[in-house]
């Protein structure tokens, strides 16, 4: 049952995917959440010989030398040191394809941080400046305590404009929705606004500029407030046709987009890539297993990894007592420590502690606010409540949101809610992404080409046209 760690770490987020990674260095930003403030910080690792040496930059310090960093993929941990060593700084996180996210503590306190590598690009007074076919303007709007900061992108065509609201996958994304470099609602929004439709994406809460409730702190009905309070804004501005407001959402974004649509009255159509229609336990069991198959794992391996992962997932919907789950589970990470390499040995200090980290780790992630609603939600109820027009996107080789899953069910929910506007399409090749794909495993994301499979784009924009029209 060794096989536990490889689910219980990799296969939480639609949109993020941890796997083992041989070096972490580079430059990483993001925040700390605490004590309901954010903190920006910068850190950057390098790798020098069998040791990683980093820096950080926060509160107007710079450079300031960071201890005690543990790399045990995708397991990270590294101290921010007081100079007496007194109340130092802890981070314990994990590593995933596209960002860094775990638990602060110092002292008394204790909170998040996210953290996403970044590129500082040289910039020459020589080089000219993309000139856009669109006005883009930053914009922001709230929903009660929440703050979002976006980016709305408007055809110069004269006229009240149909717009979208972007909608992201689960965990912190900011407003492109950038993974591994693609940035899938930037390009998606480029062609839409170039085909005459206004574009609002933003960064989700406590995200970029956006700030509020940390998303692991939130729930899918929350980010569907959101959605209706951006819908709201974007009728209040006279480029926008207020009749013609409709979503756009990818992954988790597919289940807040009929979850939205089916409490208002506002929205005027809804575009799915790759929506869910059945409740989130099932999606993690079958995406687990068809990743598993895809990345070559044992079929007893898989078979009692999603077994024992069914019962923590069962106990945290029903709130039962975690206790014996959790020695069970602290078994399983001390046998798997035979199985680490030599190199991954040599980071852990104690193997008790390693496991107890792992097993806290584990259990928060699955009992997080949003975790919880997420597991026991069923879409199926809302897609029947939907009756503006529908078009539903799948990747013929989807592995976290499967097609042979949720197509068919979602076809089924809305015709017995009696919508008389739905198209619902298979994109040939196309992964989770919506990229052509060879196997659709999360591992390929990194080396696919940063562009959408053919065909996805342009079946979005003549649904969109033959529904929409600019009023002068």
């Amino acid at each position: 049952m060794k096989k536990y760690i490889i689910f219980l770490t990799a296969v939480l987020l639609f949109s993020s995917y941890a796997f083992p990674q041989n070096k972490i260095d580079g430059t990483y930003k993001g925040a700390i959440a605490v004590a309901g403030m954010n903190l920006d910080m910068t850190v950057t690792f390098k790798t020098e010989g069998d040791s990683i040496k980093g820096t950080v930059d926060m509160q107007g310090v710079k450079d300031l030398p960071l201890s005690v960093i543990k790399f045990n993929p995708p397991l990270l941990s590294f101290v921010i040191p007081n100079p007496n060593e007194i109340n130092n700084a802890n981070f314990e996180g994990t590593v995933y394809t596209d960002s860094i996210s775990g638990i602060f503590k110092q002292a008394i306190y204790s909170g998040t941080f996210l953290l996403k590598p970044y590129t500082l690009e040289p910039q020459s007074d020589s080089e000219p400046k993309t000139v856009l076919p669109y006005k883009e303007e930053e914009v922001t709007f709230t929903n009660g305590n929440e703050f979002f900061s976006g980016t709305l992108t408007i055809p110069f065509k004269e006229g009240k404009h149909p717009a979208v609201v972007m909608i992201t996958g689960s965990g912190p994304q900011d407003r492109n929705e950038e993974i591994l470099g693609f940035k899938i609602f930037g390009i998606i929004a480029d062609h839409l606004t170039r085909n005459g439709i206004a574009v609002l994406r933003y960064d989700d809460r406590n995200v970029g500029k956006s700030k509020g409730t940390d998303v692991s702190k939130s729930t899918t009905a929350d980010f569907a407030d959101d959605v209706i309070k951006a819908v709201e804004f974007l009728k209040t501005r006279s480029d926008i046709n207020p009749q013609q407001v409709g979503l756009f959402g990818h992954s988790e974004g597919g289940i807040v987009a009929p979850l939205a649509a089916s409490v208002s009255n506002e929205i005027a159509f809804i575009v799915l890539m790759a929506g869910t229609s059945v409740n989130g336990e099932d999606i993690i069991i079958e995406q687990s297993r068809l990743i598993m198959i895809a990345n070559g794992e044992a079929d007893s391996n898989i078979t009692s990894s999603l077994a024992f992962s069914k019962k923590i997932m069962d106990a945290v919907i029903k709130n039962e007592d975690l206790t014996e789950l959790k020695k069970e589970l602290k078994e399983e990470f001390i046998k798997s420590y035979d199985d680490l390499s030599e190199d991954m040995k040599k980071s852990i200090t104690n193997k008790e502690e390693y496991a107890d980290s792992r097993v806290e780790g584990t259990i928060q992630a699955f009992s997080s606010p949003w975790m919880k609603f997420f597991l026991d939600y069923n879409p199926a109820p809302a897609l029947e409540r939907v009756k503006c027009p529908v078009l539903a996107l799948f990747g013929e080789l989807d592995l976290q949101v499967p097609p042979a899953q949720n197509e068919t069910l979602m076809k089924e929910a809305l015709i017995k809610g009696g919508n008389k506007d739905f198209t619902i399409k298979l994109i040939p090749k196309a992964n989770h992404l919506f990229q052509e794909a060879t196997n659709g495993s999360p591992k390929e994301y990194g080396d696919l080409k940063k562009e959408f499979a053919p065909g996805f784009l342009e079946t979005i924009t003549s649904w969109l046209l033959e529904r929409t029209t600019i009023i002068k």
